[in-house]
């Protein structure tokens, strides 16, 4: 019996070894251009996964005081992956001067709002959104869909009374591979 245990032993190796070569890898496929999820779409669309989670809730953003832009967005929607870049560049120029909050959408999904402070009472049901704050906590911008980089420049401006902290002309957007995309000077 002992000598037939390890035939049958070895032949199991054996079988296990061909299964396991015969099954095809499945590569990795992370397209920006699809409603597929991907991962964190600022760590690979925009190369910034520090930008979520956020770092202050929208609660403790209007307590500061402080200009914010509250962008909302799906890491399974098309158009959020191809609109990450934009609120990467919005960190590099308002980033000393406003709060940047960047929220999934999932856990807003039919949930009533808990008043002014919550990110709910904002929500539309679309993204990309970005929704621009005052100091006061008043909205001086509420956009859906690919909402230009001028437009929420221009919101922040007129509520810091500063111009973007860095180069403005570089708010193009140009294409590098199917994953990412780079911001390149204005012409």
């Amino acid at each position: 019996m002992g000598r037939l245990a390890r035939l049958c032993q070895r032949l199991g190796a054996l079988v296990l070894l061909l299964v396991i070569l015969a099954l095809p890898a499945t590569p990795a496929w992370a397209a920006r251009d699809t409603n597929s999820y991907d991962g964190n779409i600022y760590a690979l669309y925009a190369g910034n996964g520090s930008l979520v989670p956020p770092h202050l809730t929208l609660a403790d953003a209007l307590k500061n005081e402080r200009p914010i832009v509250l962008g909302f967005f799906l890491d399974d929607s098309a158009a959020s992956k191809q609109y990450a870049i934009v609120f990467n560049e919005l960190q590099r120029l308002w980033g000393r001067t406003a709060e940047l909050i960047l929220l999934p959408t999932d856990p807003l999904q039919a949930r009533q709002s808990r008043g002014a402070d919550d990110p709910a009472s904002y929500w539309k049901g679309v993204v990309p959104q970005v929704v621009v704050f005052d100091g006061a906590g008043s909205v001086v911008l509420d956009e859906t869909g690919p909402v230009s980089i001028d437009a929420i420049n221009a919101a922040l401006t007129r509520v810091t009374g500063l111009k973007p902290q860095g180069d403005v002309k570089l708010s193009l957007n140009r294409e590098v591979n199917e994953l990412n995309s780079e911001i390149v000077p204005s012409r």
